[in-house]
């Protein structure tokens, strides 16, 4: 039979239980990674039911919700229980870049695998450069583009593009 020797040692479990630790977060440890055009997760979630995972994505918010029940019975009289069970919830932020219509899942072996595919605006692509007045009028300025300086102000309006390194400047 196992004996407990350790009176706080079960008040410790149950804060890494609620809590976690930087080594086993609580709830559902997760990797993402972009590779290629598409956007990939992986959730593990050991001993969950596929049937009692939830996917919902609302305004770029995917949220996983799943349910770990117990092998034992009601009945039983647990000595050790240090597998997590019950409902489980994380909440994925996903951003503008990713297609969340077209996200695919898959459950094996303990593992939520989601993919979704980058959108066409988020894609790396080249950028034509056209000859004529642009370039010339650039090269009179010794190869630079004119920035607003004292007194100038940057365009304004839905065609005008902020650096976003830069703070916006106040007409």
């Amino acid at each position: 039979m196992l004996m407990r020797t350790d009176p706080f040692r079960e008040l410790d479990r149950l804060v890494e239980r609620v809590r976690g630790t930087a080594a086993h977060p609580a709830g559902m440890p997760l990797d993402a990674w972009r590779e290629g055009d598409g956007f990939f997760v992986e959730l593990d979630l050991p001993g969950v039911d596929p049937e009692s995972i939830d996917l919902d994505v609302e305004r770029n918010v995917l949220t996983v919700k799943a349910e770990r029940k117990p092998t034992y019975g009601e009945n039983t009289e647990t000595v050790i229980t240090e597998r997590p069970v019950g409902m489980f919830s994380r909440q994925l932020f996903l951003g503008e870049t990713l297609d969340t219509q077209k996200i695919e899942a898959s459950y094996e072996a303990g593992v939520l695998k989601l993919r979704g595919p980058v959108t066409e605006q988020a894609k790396p692509r080249k950028i034509a450069i056209s000859g004529g007045g642009t370039a010339r009028n650039w090269a009179a300025d010794g190869g630079k583009p004119r920035l607003p300086g004292p007194g100038r102000v940057m365009p304004r309006g839905p065609d005008a593009v902020q650096d976003a390194h830069r703070p916006p400047v106040l007409s």
